[in-house]
């Protein structure tokens, strides 16, 4: 091949990423909010009194109660887009107590967001949820109802039980 055709595969590809750029595709960043890392649930936030015989402090979380055990997550990654688009890849959410401990329970999840500037309203993927594969794995790919708004402050984002609304694992947010 001689050099007038490398330099014409090279203005190509240059013609082409200039289109991409210009139609906002490449440089457009609609994400909403973003979260990296999870925490597993645990139910008891705190005792009052004698741990033996105190009252426990449930583990709520923006209204939401925790699952009756404790439950652990290996890894969580959740990207939000301002029109809703929620992408979710957890690894490893399996319960960390109670006799059926290391396994998934059974369980089917789903994804609720929080924002502070709209309080009290639930941001979820579909309530039935994705069931979590045997080694507590799972992949939601939704948008969430209803929308939330264009921009959320103090953002939470927990993942619940389809089976009753619980939590078992929050997101770390990510700036």
């Amino acid at each position: 091949m001689n050099h007038t055709g490398k330099i014409g595969k090279a203005a190509r590809a240059v013609l082409g990423i200039a289109v991409l750029l210009s139609s906002g595709v490449v440089l457009a960043d609609d994400n909403l909010v973003r979260f990296e890392g999870g925490i597993g649930v645990n139910p008891v936030s705190s005792v009052v009194g004698i741990a033996a015989t105190g009252d426990a402090n449930r583990n709520v979380v923006r209204g939401v109660l925790p699952g009756g055990q404790p439950w652990v997550i290996s890894r969580l990654s959740v990207d939000v887009k301002e029109n809703g688009r929620i992408r979710a890849k957890g690894e490893g959410l399996l319960l960390g107590g109670g006799n059926n401990i290391g396994r998934n329970g059974g369980a089917s999840v789903f994804a609720t967001l929080f924002c502070d500037n709209l309080p009290g309203i639930e941001h979820s993927s579909t309530l039935a949820g994705v069931p979590l594969e045997p080694n507590g794995d799972f992949r939601i790919n939704d948008v969430l109802s209803p929308l939330p708004p264009s921009v959320c402050t103090n953002a939470v984002l927990l993942i619940r039980t389809s089976n009753g609304g619980r939590w078992f694992a929050a997101g770390i947010p990510k700036d």
